[in-house]
C-alpha cells in the first residue's frame, strides 16, 4: 500500500515537465528525510520514479512503446536551472552536430561551470565536467558549438576546420567567433586570426 508521502510526491512528479529532478531534500517539508528517503525508493521499486543518484530521481516518460528516461539534455537543462550554472555540451557532440567530424559519441558529456559529477538515466551514465568560462560561453548557439568542437579537434585540425565552419556557418556568425579571439586560448585564437581574417 503506498503511502500518503509517496501519493503526495506522485502527484508533484506528475506535474513536472520532463527532465525535471525530484530531490529528497526539497521534500523535506513532508516528513523527515527517513520517510521521504522511503517513499522515494518505493516509488521507484515500482517503477513511477527513476533514481539519478543518492537522493535524487525523475519522471519516467510514458510511450507507446513503454516507459523510457527523460532525454538527457532536458535532464541537464533542469539541473543547471536549479543549481545556476552554466552547461554545453561536450566537443565531439559539438563537432558532429557542425559536421566537422562523422564520429558519433559513445559517452553522453557536458560541460559546467559547476562541479564534476555524474548521474544515471536508466542504463545510460551522464557526465558533467567541470569546464572554464570561455568553453561555455556563449553557451547557446553555433558560435559556442564551433568553440567546443575547434577545441576538441585541437589546433592539428582547427584550420581545417574552420575553413568547412566559414562555408557553411552565417557571415553574422563567423564574425562572432573572430570577435571572440581575445577570450579564447592563444592558439585557437591564433588559428581563427590566420583563417578567417588574413585569409579573408
Amino acid at each position: 500500500m503506498q503511502s500518503p508521502i509517496g501519493e503526495i510526491i506522485l502527484t508533484e512528479a506528475e506535474k513536472l515537465p520532463e527532465g525535471a529532478l525530484i530531490s529528497a531534500k526539497k521534500l523535506l517539508h513532508l516528513g523527515s528525510r527517513g520517510a521521504i528517503d522511503q517513499a522515494l525508493s518505493r516509488l521507484a521499486k515500482r517503477k513511477k520514479l527513476m533514481r539519478a543518484g543518492r537522493g535524487l530521481y525523475f519522471k519516467p516518460i510514458q510511450t507507446r512503446f513503454g516507459i523510457r528516461a527523460p532525454a538527457p539534455e532536458k535532464v541537464v537543462s533542469c539541473l543547471a536551472e536549479t543549481h545556476a550554472e552554466i552547461v554545453a555540451r561536450h566537443g565531439a557532440a559539438a563537432a558532429n552536430a557542425l559536421g566537422l567530424t562523422t564520429q558519433v559519441p559513445t559517452k553522453v558529456i557536458y560541460y559546467t561551470s559547476g562541479r564534476d559529477r555524474r548521474f544515471k538515466l536508466g542504463e545510460q551514465t551522464v557526465e558533467l565536467k567541470n569546464a572554464p568560462l570561455w568553453l561555455l560561453l556563449p553557451g547557446k548557439g553555433e558560435v559556442g558549438e564551433a568553440v567546443r568542437a575547434l577545441n576538441w579537434l585541437g589546433h592539428r585540425q582547427a584550420g581545417e576546420a574552420l575553413m568547412k565552419l566559414k562555408q557553411r556557418l552565417p557571415a553574422s556568425t563567423v564574425s562572432e567567433l573572430i570577435a571572440l579571439r581575445p577570450a579564447l586560448p592563444d592558439w585557437l585564437s591564433k588559428s581563427i586570426s590566420q583563417t578567417l581574417v588574413q585569409h579573408g
